[in-house]
């Protein structure tokens, strides 16, 4: 394609539509007092670590400490040190470059999604060393450019956009970016003070965001162990003290089939639909909202739902995971998919079995009864042999509110959550264009 030079009509329309105070330049328009430079004015190196052999196991197996970073280590402009592996004994002497405070790490070479993710390093890490497709960034001395600011500037969307089309590759899958081509990138330089200021105002942001995922982090951790301890009757909620029953699955309902519904159909019409996958990735005990849909067609030939019907994963990747449960427990016309097994359960409280068939008990067995290597798989015949343990109805009723509870809580929290990082992406939008200025 040919690229050719903006006539001098385009460019005076274009200026004409600046406000007053800014310029129009080839990342957009940004304040007067705002300097294009490239990255390198103030980036003078991007150094790389070397690849070392490692393994993938828990570092207390081993007598050294040291681990190499994966490149999931930065996303978002965060850098997570935890994503780390340890390197073999043989290899320590060859890592040589340690993540250091106040620096930015850039994934230099990964998929073309995840191809130039970076993330801020917010403290020294003796024994953590960066692979060759990481970079790790040398400011210039007597630079004062906020460290902080550009990384946040960097993992901003338009820029991130711009790093993406400077990689390169002719695998569709692995992509890299020329050192050479990321230090000429242009870069719109707020005055020093205002970087500060805005590295201030978005690390506020980020620090709610940290306070947010620990508090949620918290509240599953307590919403497991109050699982672990009512589910199994080891603790017994208040004016509650008769014996519990020990039943079948095969005992308490019928089972049924799901019925295939491929990814076209899934998004075919405006009828409410499950398929398998979504119960490992989206639903957790209860299904709260849906995210296929399809026609009248294709629901002649699927699976039909009733309130409090129980649904398992049919397939899965591990017999850890085989068998996960949801409960449906809304009266909408709703359907479910292929590899998908529907327990429907007589007189017995979906909710509370939705929470106790994802116990680790019943975890334990389900992984037991799973069939196949590379994938899992568990049929109603398995399923219907899976012992569980049962209070009255009361007390089932009783203890789905405690847990149905607690998940309202972190449902409020996640929704709080979701929201600040909405609002994180609009201050990145407005600040690092200029468009509100700290003045």
């Amino acid at each position: 394609m040919e690229l050719k030079e903006a006539s001098p009509e385009y460019l005076a329309q274009q200026a004409a539509q600046v406000p007053k105070g800014y310029k129009l330049t080839e990342v957009g328009v940004i304040p007067e007092d705002w300097e294009l430079a490239p990255l390198g004015k103030e980036v003078e190196q991007l150094e790389a670590g070397v690849s070392v052999n490692s393994v993938d196991e828990d570092i207390r197996s081993y007598a050294h400490y040291q681990a190499i970073l994966k490149t999931s280590a930065v996303i978002g402009g965060r850098f997570l040190p935890h994503e780390n592996k340890k390197i073999a004994p043989r290899d320590i002497g060859r890592a040589r470059l340690n993540p250091r405070f106040d620096t930015i790490i850039i994934s230099r070479m990964n998929t073309p999604d995840l191809v130039g993710e970076c993330g801020y390093v917010f403290a020294d890490f003796p024994n953590l060393f960066l692979p060759d497709r990481l970079w790790m960034t040398h400011i210039r001395s007597g630079s004062k450019v906020n460290v902080r600011w550009l990384n946040y500037l960097l993992s901003s969307r338009p820029y991130k956009s711009q790093i993406k089309e400077l990689a390169t590759g002719t695998s569709g899958s692995m992509k890299n970016i020329a050192k050479d081509s990321l230090l000429a990138m242009p870069v719109a330089y707020p005055p020093p003070l205002e970087q500060r200021a805005i590295a201030a105002a978005l690390t506020d942001v980020d620090a709610l965001l940290a306070k947010l995922d620990q508090l949620i982090a918290k509240k599953r951790d307590l919403k497991q162990a109050t699982m672990q301890q009512l589910l199994t009757g080891q603790t017994r909620l208040p004016s509650f003290s008769g014996e519990w029953e020990t039943k079948l699955l095969g005992e308490i309902g019928d089972f049924i089939k799901g019925k295939g519904v491929s990814r076209d159909q899934a998004q075919s019409g405006r009828l409410p639909c499950v398929r398998y996958g979504e119960i490992y990735t989206i639903h957790n005990d209860l299904i709260r909202e849906f995210h296929s849909w399809i026609s009248k067609e294709v629901a002649e030939t699927a699976t039909s739902l009733k309130s409090g019907d129980l649904l398992f994963a049919g397939s899965g990747e591990t017999k850890e995971e085989i068998g996960k449960c949801v409960a449906f427990i809304d009266d909408t016309e709703a359907y479910a998919g292929g590899d998908i097994v529907v327990l429907r359960p007589r007189s017995v409280n979906s909710i509370f079995l939705g929470y106790a068939l994802n116990s680790p008990a019943v975890n334990r067995q389900k992984a037991s009864l799973g069939q196949g290597d590379a994938v899992v798989h568990i049929s109603a015949k398995a399923l219907a042999d899976i012992t569980i343990f049962l209070p009255g109805d009361a007390e089932q009723t009783a203890i789905a509110a405690v847990l149905s509870d607690m998940d309202a809580e972190i449902a409020a929290l996640e929704r709080r959550r979701e929201k600040t990082r909405f609002i994180k992406q609009g201050m990145m939008q407005e600040l690092l264009t200029g468009r509100i200025r700290f003045v």
